[in-house]
């Protein structure tokens, strides 16, 4: 991804700083952009690029904004077949966070502008830090502005754990203020606005499920599909960790009525690098239709020979009275840079919305 913020970037930010009325030299901006760039990752690129331009740029905050209030006239979009090309932006947007925070009166309306070039989601947390009661009146009035880009920055900008971008502690703590935000986003005509939404609520269910909980009840009182869907994306984490009060909130069936065999798997000894075949069997014993979530949970050994566990997904299913299903799957254990495995006794455990259901054991095996 820090491709993305190569040579080609650097000529198309010298070009639109240049077309917005910068005066410096060219070349003297790309030595010292290119310099040492390409032994930078991705965020480091974006540090530096910022640094370059505050070397390069006035170095009044004031008389740099007028020059980056006209930069969408003279920018040079890139090769439409990149997928990398809107990163080259990221620098301009962050280098308003780091030249204008003492500015917010000149430095939000220019986020707002800068915002379609490349999201200023990471740009505007500082400024909701520092002039937090200015920062969030602007941001409830962008939920109003005509562009979506702007009404996305809403949301995605006061999301408290914003993935990339640094955690805002006070909403971590009390959400209230972003759910009054969301509020007034909750029935947005755009599916980027919203799906924002629903991702700042499945971040906030992680420290206060039962706030998120109770949000989705109110909003599903008197809710159009758009809004429904919200609820249902919002609540992955809580369905997925096995809240019980969310079930009923999206339709599954509370209480299920049904007898699940141990999960039947391919082999008692696996080695890593191969796959585990899994199979179940779901028998209905209620006298009406049922709607069910079924998770698996692998139930990793860790070194201090204490397990840990990590629910999968497997499926939504509508089963009808005295109706029995068979469910298979097969689920790669193989190394991967994000877990650790250890040989020993491992568990795959059935789980009926978020529920214990039924669980079998196998051991794996490092060749």
């Amino acid at each position: 991804m820090k491709d993305g913020l190569g040579e080609a970037a650097v000529e198309r930010i010298i070009g639109g700083l240049k077309g917005a009325g910068a005066d410096f030299s060219v070349d003297a901006f790309r030595k010292d952009a290119l310099t040492s760039l390409h032994r930078l990752e991705l965020k480091d690129r974006v540090r530096h690029l910022i640094f370059v331009m505050g070397q390069h740029l006035p170095s009044s905050f004031p008389k740099a904004a007028k020059i980056l209030g006209k930069i969408r006239d003279h920018w040079d979009e890139g090769d439409p077949n990149d997928n990398l090309r809107s990163f080259a932006a990221w620098p301009i947007t962050d280098y308003v966070a780091e030249y204008g925070l003492n500015h917010p009166d000149i430095a939000l309306p220019l986020l707002r502008y800068l915002t379609p070039m490349y999201t200023a989601e990471f740009a505007i947390r500082p400024f909701l830090e520092c002039h937090p009661e200015l920062t969030y009146r602007q941001m409830v009035l962008w939920c109003l502005d005509s562009s979506e880009d702007v009404r996305r920055l809403a949301s995605e900008g006061i999301r408290p754990r914003l993935p990339w971008g640094r955690q805002l502690p006070s909403y971590i703590e009390n959400p209230a203020d972003v759910i009054a935000l969301l509020e007034n986003l909750r029935d947005d005509p755009s599916d980027y606005v919203r799906r924002s939404v629903a991702n700042n609520l499945n971040d906030i269910s992680k420290d206060h499920p039962e706030l998120v909980i109770e949000t989705c009840q109110r909003w599903l009182a008197d809710a159009v599909a758009e809004r429904q869907w919200i609820v249902r994306h919002a609540t992955r984490t809580l369905v997925k960790s096995g809240r019980p009060e969310v079930f009923p909130l999206l339709g599954f069936t509370n209480r299920p009525k049904l007898i699940v065999s141990p999960p039947v798997l391919s082999t008692s000894h696996l080695v890593l690098g191969e796959a585990l075949g899994i199979s179940v069997e779901i028998t209905s014993t209620s006298s009406q239709k049922q709607y069910v979530v079924i998770d698996f949970a692998v139930h990793y050994m860790k070194a201090n020979g204490q397990t840990s566990s990590k629910v999968f997904k497997w499926k939504n299913l509508r089963i009808n009275p005295g109706q029995t299903i068979k469910l298979e799957k097969s689920h790669p254990f193989k190394p991967i840079t994000t877990r650790r495995h250890y040989p020993g006794e491992h568990k795959i455990e059935v789980l009926i919305n978020g529920k214990h259901a039924s669980e079998s054991s196998f051991a794996l095996h490092i060749s």
